[in-house]
């Protein structure tokens, strides 16, 4: 199964440390580094999570992603985020599809972060050359999305933006509701029982296992079952998470 996964890049970095008194200065906690953890994220972390299912991916990606970074500092106990530093100085500059050959893969993922990088009609460019098509996006959904075969949002995105969503975008919606899973068409498909030690990167592996499966299969209940199912491994774990090798498929 070929892929073509569109979107912006950058590197998740975790610092981890211990946290045992205030400062002096300020009433602030003191993090004593133990260890640094990075890793590809965003658009790159959807495309390593579909390497592991076994699939041909292709990442058409921001140049000199790897200069942009998303710093979490984090109590190495309690797994507790004291704070995110975001270093987006580098910018993420402007998507081409000039010679991107959209019709040569199996499906289209399009992970927009709305950093400016992807525009609306690009995005309908790449659904209507497209054969099967997935967005993942942060922008106001609008008719530019109409081309797109499935939409996925989070479920605070839905609240914000149900009021101006028509009825054949809605139509497309998968909606990610956390620990509950995610509706379609108004049914929701539960997500396993499990423990969740960070939510971090789960949307990425939701979509992967989306896709995926849809290829396999081509039935949305299953592509949406399995999702969930991949999305559900990785909270599992600290960190951005990525699919255990074989894992997913």
């Amino acid at each position: 199964m070929r892929v073509l996964i569109i979107g912006e890049s950058c590197y998740d970095v975790f610092i981890y440390g211990d946290v045992e008194r205030l400062a002096p200065e300020a009433p602030v906690p003191i993090l004593q580094k133990l260890q640094m953890v990075t890793n590809a994220g965003m658009a790159s972390n959807v495309a390593n999570n579909l390497r592991r299912m076994g699939c041909e991916v292709t990442l058409h990606t921001n140049e000199g992603w790897q200069s942009i970074t998303k710093t979490r500092y984090v109590e190495d106990k309690s797994n507790h985020i004291f704070l995110r530093v975001d270093d987006e100085e580098r910018g993420y500059g402007r998507c081409s599809l000039r010679h991107v050959r959209i019709e040569d893969y199996d499906c289209i993922i399009i992970s927009d972060y709305n950093k400016g990088w992807l525009s609306p009609s690009q995005i309908e460019e790449i659904g209507r050359r497209a054969k099967l098509s997935i967005l993942d996006t942060k922008k106001i959904l609008g008719a530019w999305a109409l081309p797109i075969s499935y939409i996925k949002i989070n479920e605070n995105e839905y609240h914000r933006t149900q009021d101006v969503l028509t009825p054949e975008i809605v139509e497309k919606l998968i909606v990610t509701l956390g620990p509950r899973g995610a509706m379609y068409h108004g049914q929701i498909f539960s997500a396993p029982d499990v423990h969740r030690i960070d939510s971090c990167g789960a949307g990425d592996t939701f979509v992967a296992g989306l896709a995926f499966k849809l290829m396999q299969s081509g039935k949305i209940d299953e592509a949406i079952n399995h999702a969930n199912q991949c999305a559900s491994q990785v909270i599992k774990t600290r960190g951005v998470g990525t699919l255990q090798e074989g894992l997913g498929g």
